[in-house]
């Protein structure tokens, strides 16, 4: 038989803490719950054997996404081409939950760390897009009018991810059970917020080599996140309504 090594052990134990503390599913997509953050928490239990930071988790994961996304604008559309920025971007977004899930096992993460997080993220959305649009004006044979996707595609996601992130900010400072009331953790509300979820997003790209398909499926994604930030918006503004400030 072989022998476990200690760092194995190490890994397996700090695994074994990462499941038995994860944060509740409810209101995660699919690919989320079922794919980034077990990713995620393999990613966090080997930094914590090799002594990683949160911040260091973050920046390696900021180096994945932002490389995908200059090689989407800086490159012609390509089948290998989509394959290396899909996973890179799947990486990228799997250390983007590794970092959070390392803090914890470290014992909390700090506000410098979250504002880190915060950050980077915020660039990831504001960037992705745009180099979409770069891609498709340069190498795409589509009428100028289709080049408003992905522009509309960017507010669509920016007040996505700023309204989100300004709704739990305010909902910090409300009393402890004067919140919003608890999401849906059931598996069909999951899939059907699949198409808001980043971790489906970053599959489109293995399409990237197939511009026709893959402007149409990301065509399809904008309609469904118009959607989804119509209700959700509609949804966050009624739940803030119902706290008091004091």
């Amino acid at each position: 038989m072989r022998a476990v090594s200690g760092s194995e052990n190490g890994y397996r134990a700090a695994l074994d803490r990462l499941r038995a503390a994860q944060k509740p599913s409810a209101g995660t997509p699919l690919y989320s719950r079922l794919v980034n953050r077990p990713l995620g928490r393999r990613f966090a239990a080997f930094a914590y054997v090799r002594g990683g930071t949160p911040n260091g988790v973050t920046f390696v994961s900021a180096a994945c996404t932002f490389s995908a996304i200059a090689l989407v604008a800086l490159l012609p559309p390509a089948w290998w081409l989509g394959v290396i920025v899909s996973v890179l971007l799947v990486l990228g977004y799997a250390l983007d939950s590794a970092d959070g899930q390392l803090a914890r096992l470290r014992g909390g993460g700090s506000v410098q760390g979250e504002w880190l997080d915060h950050t980077v993220d915020a660039a990831k959305v504001l960037t992705i897009h745009v180099a979409i649009l770069v891609s498709a004006y340069r190498f795409f044979d589509l009428p100028a009018v289709w080049l408003l996707v992905p522009i509309v595609y960017l507010v669509v996601d920016s007040l996505l991810f700023f309204g989100m992130m300004e709704r739990d900010l305010l909902l910090r400072t409300v009393p402890s059970g004067a919140g919003a009331p608890p999401a849906s953790s059931g598996i069909v509300r999951a899939i059907l917020i699949l198409p808001s979820d980043y971790g489906l997003f970053c599959l489109i790209f293995l399409l990237l080599g197939f511009p026709p398909a893959f402007f149409a499926v990301y065509t399809v994604m904008l309609v469904c996140n118009s959607l989804f930030l119509a209700l959700a918006l509609a949804k966050w503004y009624r739940q803030l309504g119902g706290i008091a400030h004091g």
